[in-house]
Formats: C-alpha cells, structure tokens, sequence
C-alpha cells in the first residue's frame, strides 16, 4: 500500500508540474527573450574562463531567432551548448514565470600536454579539449609523447604535486622521454627521473630528503640529473657546465699550454749537450764513471796517467774498482 501511495504522489506531482509548465508557455509563449530574462550560472569549482555569459546568450539568440520563448527549442539548445568542447555538462530549463536558466559546468583542466606539436588540455576525466586563444589556464605543462591510458595516473602525481606545498615548490613541469617521466625543478638545471608513475608518494619523498640534507649545502646547478627511479637508493648526475668543473678544465687548459714551453727547454737542453759532451772527452774518457760515486772517490788516480794514449786503460780500471 505504501509503494503505490508513493506512485500515486509522485504522478500527481508530475501532471502537476506538466499543467504549470504548459499554461506558463502558453502564457510567455509570445514574449521576447532578452538579456534580462537569461540566467547563466558557472557551477564549477575552480574557476575558469574559457566561456562566459555572452558566449552562451549569443547561442541562445542563434538558435532562436524569432527570439520568442515559444519557438525556443530547449533539448536542442542543452545539446548545443553540451557540444561544446570546454563545456562539461549543461542543462536549460524554464522556469515557471518565463526566465530561462542555464547551468553551466565547464572542464578544468589538470594539466596541459604538449605532444608532437599538438597542445591541448586534459580534465580529470581524461578528457582533451583544445586551448583558448582568449584565455590561458594556469596549470602542470606536460611534454612528450604521453599515452591517454596514462592521464589518470597522471593527474593523481599533478593532484598530488598541488596539494603538497614543497612539490609545489619545486616542480613546475613534467617530461617524458622514452618511458621515463621526469619532473622540471624550478631551482638549478637539473631534472628529477621518477622513471614510471607507480610509488609516486615514496619517489617524491625520497627526492626532499635529498633536498633536505645534501642539496641545501650545496649548489643546484651542480647536478644535470638527480635519479629516484631506484629504490631505496638516489642517483645523480654531475654537470659538465659546471663552474667548478669549468675551473678543473681550466688548470687543464693551463698545463696543456705550458707544453709547448718545455719543448723549447728540450730543443734548448740538447744543442748545449753536444758541447758539455766535448768537454768531458777532453777532461777524461770515462762517462760511464761520472754517474757512479765509487769513481768520484779517487780523484788522484785520474791525475795520474799523463798520457792520452793510456784512456782505454782507466776504463778496465774504474770496472774493476766498482766490482
């Protein structure tokens, strides 16, 4: 009994709700339209201005016109304004004195993709629509060649990155080359690898204990790449622009160039040999001995030998006093 009380209630009201709605077009069916008569509402959450109430009023008077609210095609105009591809739900309706309401709930978008030349958004759904040229939405840039089975985990790491005030911080795009996706710092030339998009919370920690620890002592422009695809483990990358690797290539630089002096120092070194090696022939035979300190020990015995003629027989000598 009950159930059917309720079906009962729930047709009257309907027939109820017909009878009104009917007599109220019969009513306003001859009046005009105007501007003052259209209620546009944005039910959206973030606020975005990729449309706005002149854009839907001048839908309006497209679709209708006579301008007259009896020749308003209302389940067309819900399709039209639906159709459009910021838009993402709409529903028209009259009410019951003639004014004719329109709530709108456009897309936000939760990150913008740059693919192969291609530059759209994405909303939470995994929808793309198009760029405005009248308005820019503030949002992750995301570059590379990204799968549409990747948005949804992909807007969970940009939820997460927004929500998280020093992700927020320091990250300001992401990047993906081949598989691996990398997160763009806003501090120094270096990149963040996370690899894939699985155990994100655990990667973005491990990269602020890095930060937290080791980076803050140190310059960021020291490092090209800081690697937290790993687990357990942080890898980076040294770059080799540098200014204190430019320094050690520098003194390099210094060293290589004092080459060319020391070369002249040989060439130098041996035109004056040919000389030093006359004076020790004409001093003694014995050249071999002038590099031993057992022959310096006797420097009378080379006194000694008055003739020339007797060179050979101090060498025989100086071999049997250094045995």
């Amino acid at each position: 009994m009950k159930n059917k009380y309720r079906i009962l209630k729930i047709a009257i009201t309907v027939i109820i709700l017909g009878f009104l709605l009917s007599f109220s077009l019969k009513k306003f069916s001859g009046q005009k339209i105007t501007d003052e008569r259209i209620s546009v509402k944005m039910n959206e959450k973030t606020p975005v201005y990729f449309i706005d109430e002149k854009d839907i009023k001048q839908i309006v008077i497209k679709e209708n016109p006579s301008g007259k609210v009896g020749d308003l095609n209302i389940p067309e105009l819900e399709k039209k304004i639906n159709a459009l591809p910021a838009v993402d739900s709409a529903n028209v309706y009259l009410n019951l004195n003639g004014k004719l309401n329109l709530d709108i709930k456009q897309r936000v978008p939760v990150f913008r993709l740059n693919n192969d030349g291609k530059d759209f958004y994405v909303d939470e759904k995994g929808t793309e629509f198009p760029t405005s040229r009248t308005y820019s939405h503030p949002c992750m840039l995301v570059t590379g060649d990204v799968k549409k089975e990747e948005y949804e985990k992909l807007g969970e790491l940009v939820d997460k990155i927004d929500k998280d005030d020093f992700s927020k911080k320091y990250f300001i795009g992401i990047s993906k080359y081949k598989d691996s996706y990398n997160l763009l710092t806003s501090e120094g030339n270096y990149k963040v690898e996370i690899g894939d998009l699985e155990n994100i919370e655990l990667k973005v920690k491990g990269f602020k204990t890095f930060v937290e620890k080791y980076l803050v002592f140190q310059d960021p422009q020291k490092y090209s790449m800081v690697s937290v695809k790993y687990q357990n483990q942080i890898v980076t990358t040294l770059n080799p622009y540098f200014k204190e690797n430019d320094s050690i290539l520098k003194a390099g630089h210094k060293d290589l160039a004092k080459v060319p002096t020391v070369s002249t120092v040989k060439r130098a070194a041996t035109k004056e040999k040919p000389a030093i090696l006359k004076k020790a022939m004409t001093t003694s035979s014995k050249p071999k001995q002038s590099t031993k300190p057992k022959v310096v020990d006797k420097p009378k015995e080379k006194k000694i030998v008055p003739e020339k003629k007797t060179a050979t027989k101090p060498k025989t000598k100086a071999k049997v006093k250094i045995e």
